[in-house]
């Protein structure tokens, strides 16, 4: 028997407790004064209904800000999500002010010309070392044909060599294989400007008894027949005459930034 108690006392211990509460419950209906035992027992419960009041009060707490959480994290996610969008059509809008403006400046330099013209978009380019030339989207369908020179809004690009139904491939300037015959605005000396690859340039067959300066401008001088005369090509960045020899050497800049072509202007000459 007593083995069979300590085996159960759990469930004793319970059923005692019940039973108490059903006596005091069933008390509190007959009297108005709490005997003995009825004070006993809230004596006893007291404290366990305050922690369990207590506990309770934890565990909504905790439920509510945990549904405080996710409905903030949702807001948060929502959010981030506007300012993404925000920020993308940010730069698409400064991306098509800044096409705008260059669009400008292309249809001003149309109307300067003074000769027949198409622009066109740059779609593609080849920047191997050893040649340097860019894909344009326009080609014979639109009045292209080869050696047809190539202009950007400051400057000289190049020329056409190369040209499909609808695509056209630019020598640049700056290419190993460009010669362009050119002139130092101010002292009206003359030149070669060759190609040198890697952005740069240089103005040769200029003997040494011209008036070059660091800083001077280099123009097509007209002559060939591919470019106008005038036509901006780049500054002086180096002038070296040599002890010995007919010419001087010379390093120009070019105007246009043939890495960063967008654009250009097609001279249908």
């Amino acid at each position: 028997m007593w083995d069979l108690f300590r085996k159960k006392r759990t469930l004793f211990a319970a059923g005692a407790i019940a039973a108490a509460f059903l006596v005091y419950s069933y008390s509190l209906k007959s009297r108005e004064h709490a005997n003995v035992f009825e004070r006993s027992v809230m004596t006893v419960s007291a404290p366990m209904m305050g922690v369990f009041t207590g506990f309770n009060g934890y565990v909504l707490s905790f439920w509510d800000n945990y549904l405080a959480l996710i409905s903030t994290h949702r807001e948060n996610q929502k959010l981030r999500e506007s300012v993404r969008q925000l920020n993308v059509r940010i730069i698409e809008s400064q991306d098509t002010i800044l096409e705008n403006e260059r669009l400008k400046k292309l249809l001003a330099l149309k109307g300067a010309v003074q000769t027949p013209s198409v622009a066109a978009t740059v779609i593609g380019e080849d920047s191997a070392p050893w040649y340097r030339s860019i894909v344009i989207d326009r080609g014979t369908v639109d009045g292209l044909s080869e050696g047809m020179p190539v202009m950007a809004t400051s400057g000289v690009v190049g020329r056409v060599v190369k040209v499909a139904a609808n695509s056209a491939r630019v020598l640049l300037l700056t290419d190993h294989a460009s010669s362009i015959t050119a002139m130092i605005q101010r002292s009206r000396a003359r030149g070669v400007l060759k190609g040198k690859g890697g952005g740069s340039c240089s103005l040769e067959f200029t003997v040494r008894e011209d008036d070059v300066k660091v800083g001077d401008i280099v123009t097509t001088s007209g002559v060939g027949g591919v470019f106008q005369k005038g036509r901006i090509l780049g500054e002086v960045t180096m002038v070296k005459k040599g002890e010995y020899g007919m010419f001087q050497t010379i390093d120009v800049k070019p105007a246009v930034n043939t890495f960063h072509l967008e654009e250009v202007l097609v001279l249908l000459q």
